[in-house]
């Protein structure tokens, strides 16, 4: 009994005086750079903190931390925040979802743009939103540095999904491309796909972007799928969804869609027929074949060097065959020469078996 009360005194013990922890999430903005210090900070691991509008959309993305700060230096002031994601996938999407129409692009980490006193970039599976009092010459230079600053992620979590890329530039939008990896940044987008079309289930990649057109102006979705089966099935599901399209019916809006490898491409909108097919046919995906066979000629494989080797040894073979007949012929005159009727000629050998059959 005494034995369980001295263990139970530790455990109490060693409870009230290991550290509480807080569950904070780590901050990520440093405490001065470029000349800029840090005046005030915000840490929260809640996405309603970051935006309490869009805090579902946060939080699909692959939500983290949110972070705020106040920076200032002598006569200047700016204002950051950062929003810290499971990996680069949901950075790239909130990056493309709060670009707006305005902003023009800059170079300062992985995709930035800016528009006036505010700028927007994402480094890495970081989303920085940066607002100063004044821009100056000196402002995408201090931001790069703060860029470096940032800590890193690396291997899968940095890489940013390459849907948007088979987005044809031509005749789109500017700043219009958007992304989504659920249904709520689905609805989001204002997609004309519902989720149920789209089966999240199946870990698709959808980026979208508008488009002028002669009649107005067209949204084309690109649905990347693991695999071509599902893109497939998908894709009867869309022209299931949608028969009206097919036989040209006026009282629903028109779709187009197509596949292309593991791809999906959706055309809505105010848009010619002619119009939407070139812009469909504008999306391919080119399959990738690696080989891992030799395909060159070589010796080994060369059928002309084959064909030249036999030559060669039937060669050698006739050779070995010349010689060998000659040294046994010169062999046989030098004995019987030297050695008359004892090796060879012998008279009371008989060299030839015969049969003597009279009839």
């Amino acid at each position: 009994m005494k034995r369980l009360l001295v263990f139970l005194f530790l455990i109490s013990t060693f409870a009230v005086a290991a550290p509480q922890s807080t569950g904070a999430p780590a901050p990520m903005l440093p405490k001065v750079f470029a000349g800029w210090q840090q005046a005030s900070d915000t840490v929260s691991a809640n996405p309603a903190k970051a935006d309490p509008a869009y805090a579902d959309l946060l939080k699909e993305d692959g939500f983290q931390a949110f972070e705020s700060a106040e920076y200032t230096k002598p006569g200047r002031k700016m204002s950051v925040r950062a929003v810290r994601f499971g990996d680069a996938t949901g950075a790239y999407g909130a990056y493309l979802y709060y670009r707006t129409p305005q902003m023009s692009k800059v170079d300062i980490a992985d995709q930035s743009a800016a528009t006036d006193d505010h700028v927007l970039f994402r480094k890495g599976n970081l989303l920085i939103d940066a607002k100063f009092d004044k821009i100056t010459a000196m402002s995408a230079g201090e931001l790069r540095e703060l860029a470096d600053d940032l800590p890193q992620t690396g291997g899968n979590q940095a890489k940013a999904p390459t849907v948007a890329t088979y987005l044809p530039s031509a005749g789109m939008v500017a700043n219009s491309e958007k992304f989504a990896q659920g249904p709520v940044g689905l609805t989001r987008i204002n997609s004309p796909l519902t989720p149920e079309l789209v089966d999240f289930s199946t870990e698709p990649e959808l980026a979208s972007a508008d488009y002028n057109t002669s009649q107005g102006g067209a949204k084309l979705t690109v649905i990347a799928y693991p695999e071509p089966a599902i893109a497939g099935a998908r894709l009867r599901a869309i022209e299931a969804w949608h028969p009206a399209a097919a036989v040209g019916s006026t009282q629903a809006p028109k779709v187009y869609a197509k596949r292309s490898g593991r791809l999906v491409a959706v055309v809505t909108g105010d848009i010619s027929e002619s119009e939407a097919k070139t812009l469909l046919a504008a999306v391919n995906n080119d399959a990738e074949v690696t080989w891992n066979q030799n395909t060159h000629f070589d010796r080994n494989s060369n059928l002309g060097s084959l064909l030249v080797s036999i030559i060669v040894l039937f060669g050698i073979i006739m050779g070995l065959a010349l010689v060998a007949g000659f040294a046994f012929g010169g062999a046989r005159i030098v004995l019987k020469k030297l050695f008359p009727d004892r090796v060879f000629d012998r008279t009371e050998d008989i060299e030839i078996i015969r049969l003597n059959i009279e009839k």
